[in-house]
């Protein structure tokens, strides 16, 4: 799943490219004003932080939510406390775009996250280009030579690179790049499967000046108390927030 969803992401890239070559998305990142420090925002603090996610649909839950203004539900997510937005780009399985990453850019004052498929230079160039102040990159999906090419990119650009893992190898990956904020994703996306505990069995492998993200099985602020036990600075929340009270899931969830 993982390997169909990044070559599709890929895929879809190269087709815009077709009609807005790389040099034209190079000089819209460049004009952009300078990224959000994610680190500043995101960094350990008395209470556990949030990512909050706009997110549509995806492949292990089918349709979440329409979500037919994702600027207002970002102001909502501000509003109830949230520490930066993840915005969903890909297309085919999620339902999003890089119009939904322009308008919540434009909407709020906290950093911005193109959560996709990232595999090529173009995407990274795209991301800053429409505003993102972080860029999601997936170890499981990239080898080291491309995982190194992307993360320098994103770095050079301003940005700051979320780096996603699921086992200890690729925690031993991520911290080799020298990334300073990297998630555990619970959800093994070669097969979806979710793991809660996977979280806490990896803690213990992160660099000490690592911000430690828990991502995926956040339904309630019990999944929040979980991860904060385990060792959590941050958790992104998608399904949770986009299902519900966005306000008052977030005022529970920062309650933890």
């Amino acid at each position: 799943m993982l390997a169909e969803l990044t070559a599709n992401a890929v895929a879809d890239a190269l087709a815009r490219r077709e009609t807005r070559p790389l040099d034209e998305v190079e000089a819209a990142a460049m004009a952009r004003p300078a990224a959000l420090d994610a680190l500043a925002a995101l960094r350990p603090a008395s209470h556990v932080k949030v990512i909050a996610e706009i997110k549509r649909s995806s492949p292990s839950r089918g349709s979440l939510a329409a979500i037919a203004d994702p600027a207002a539900l970002a102001r909502s997510y501000e509003l109830g406390g949230a520490s930066a937005i993840s915005v969903l780009t890909e297309q085919r399985k999620f339902g999003g775009s890089l119009a939904d990453l322009e308008a919540v850019r434009a909407a709020v004052a906290l950093p911005v996250l193109r959560k996709d498929f990232i595999a090529t230079p173009y995407q990274v160039f795209e991301a800053r280009a429409a505003g993102a102040d972080l860029v999601l990159l997936i170890v499981a999906a990239l080898d080291d030579r491309v995982l190194r090419e992307l993360f320098d990119l994103i770095v050079e650009l301003g940005m700051t690179p979320l780096v996603e893992t699921h086992s200890a190898d690729e925690l031993d990956r991520a911290a080799a790049l020298g990334a300073r904020l990297i998630g555990v994703n619970a959800r093994d996306l070669s097969t979806f499967e979710l793991d809660r505990d996977l979280f806490g069995r990896l803690a213990d492998r992160f660099p000490a000046d690592a911000i430690r993200v828990a991502e995926s099985a956040v339904l309630s602020p019990a999944d929040v108390a979980h991860y904060r036990s385990s060792g959590a600075d941050v958790v992104l929340v998608g399904e949770a927030l986009v299902t519900g009270d966005p306000i008052a899931n977030l005022s529970a969830f920062l309650a933890v």
